[in-house]
């Protein structure tokens, strides 16, 4: 869809890692926050524990983590002037497996741990790793569980929600609505738009929920509209995804009167997965975040031509990104690199699908790109930032 010259590809893939090391080096200012994790041995290799639910067959944990292994394995290649041990460590998908998979890390040497997938295993990570005083990178997205020695690699609601708050302000539209499902996930996509709202002195002039069923969504969808329309609402985020209750919202807004063409659709989720969604009437002209998308197709097509299929969307870019930021700061050759003060480098790094910048209290800040569906097509009409001065935050 985002056709790239092979002069392009090739400039994309060298950015992803030399633009990284270049983010890295070229501001030496940390977040706050207390320094803990490990010391390293400059010009000797730099143990990493990832912890991945390779056996996790049943509950889907294994294609995950094949996908976040090679991508992991990628950004080791691509590494220059810098040696990863990279060892693997089964969690097995459960909060058991990931205790005892860590600890066994952390024994053999462990100085860091990439993983886990899953916010519940990396918690139970987070004790053994706690005790030795290693820092977690986890490929979980859920901000509740930040913070300590758990930094999250995964783009999360937070992101999304700054990004469409902001860019819609600059668009002139300051009244926000938010409908969402009754699930927890949902409800973590709502406070993240809260938030944002109140970051960027937008006004939330409403919000509501519905079951996460056809007839729930039936039954919630006439009272919800005629909310929004009572507020004045210029905006109405929406937090369910594709593969739950968008494509019913998006068939009965507008007729309640409240369709794309009365107020602007903000999507919390990916609008274009899967593909035939684009092709839904009332989709059209809504907005939803994109990653960088010459970074991300880059990334893309390298894995792709490595391991003869497509990087899982969730966890392989940021498996790359955690092996990159390490590599990046241990070309600096701090002894220092991998402990908090290191990590949270307020410049931050350029990863397989654009820049991010990680935070003390375990969050980070990913700069994404504002995409809009039309004609069902995905349109870029806001480009992701390239690095964290200029415009996009």
């Amino acid at each position: 869809m985002f056709a790239l010259s092979t002069v392009a590809r090739k400039t994309a893939s060298l950015l992803i890692v030399a633009a990284a090391m270049l983010l890295a080096s070229c501001d030496d200012s940390a977040m706050t926050g207390a320094t803990f994790g490990q010391r390293i041995n400059p010009g000797k290799p730099i143990e990493v524990g990832l912890l991945l639910p390779a056996s996790d067959f049943d509950g889907g944990g294994a294609i995950l983590a094949e996908s976040a292994e090679n991508a992991a394995r990628l950004a080791v290649a691509d590494l220059q002037d810098v040696e990863i041990d990279l060892r693997v460590y089964d969690t097995g998908g459960t909060p058991e497996g990931a205790s005892a998979a860590a600890t066994r890390a952390i024994a053999e040497g462990a100085k860091i741990l990439l993983g886990p997938v899953f916010s519940q295993t990396t918690l139970a990570a987070a004790g053994p790793a706690s005790s030795a005083d290693v820092n977690i990178l986890s490929l979980s997205n859920n901000e509740a569980i930040a913070g300590g020695r758990i930094f999250l690699l995964g783009s999360t609601f937070g992101n999304t929600a700054d990004r469409l708050v902001a860019f819609a302000l600059r668009q002139g539209k300051r009244n926000v609505f938010v409908m969402h499902g009754n699930s927890l996930a949902e409800g973590q996509a709502r406070d993240a738009v809260a938030n944002a709202v109140f970051s960027y002195d937008a006004t939330l002039v409403g919000s509501g929920s519905f079951d996460l069923s056809q007839e729930g969504v039936t039954a919630a969808l006439p009272v919800l509209a005629s909310q929004a329309k009572a507020a004045a609402a210029d905006i109405v985020f929406l937090t369910s995804g594709n593969e739950g209750a968008l494509p019913f919202l998006a068939d009965l807004l507008p007729e309640q009167g409240l369709g794309p063409d009365v107020v602007q659709y903000a999507g919390m989720r990916r609008l274009d997965i899967p593909t035939s969604a684009l092709s839904v009437r009332g989709l059209q002209g809504s907005w939803f975040t994109l990653p960088d998308t010459a970074l991300d197709q880059a990334f893309v097509e390298r894995y792709r031509a490595t391991y003869g299929n497509q990087p899982h969307p969730i966890v392989a870019a940021p498996a790359y990104d955690g092996i990159a930021a390490i590599g990046a700061l241990a070309a600096r050759g701090d002894a220092n690199a991998l402990t908090s003060t290191g990590l949270t480098r307020s410049s931050g790094f350029v990863g397989a699908s654009g820049v991010f910048r990680l935070f003390a209290d375990g969050t980070n800040q990913r700069g994404l790109a504002v995409a809009q569906v039309q004609d069902g097509k995905v349109v870029v009409i806001d480009p992701a930032p390239r690095s964290f001065s200029g415009s996009g935050f």
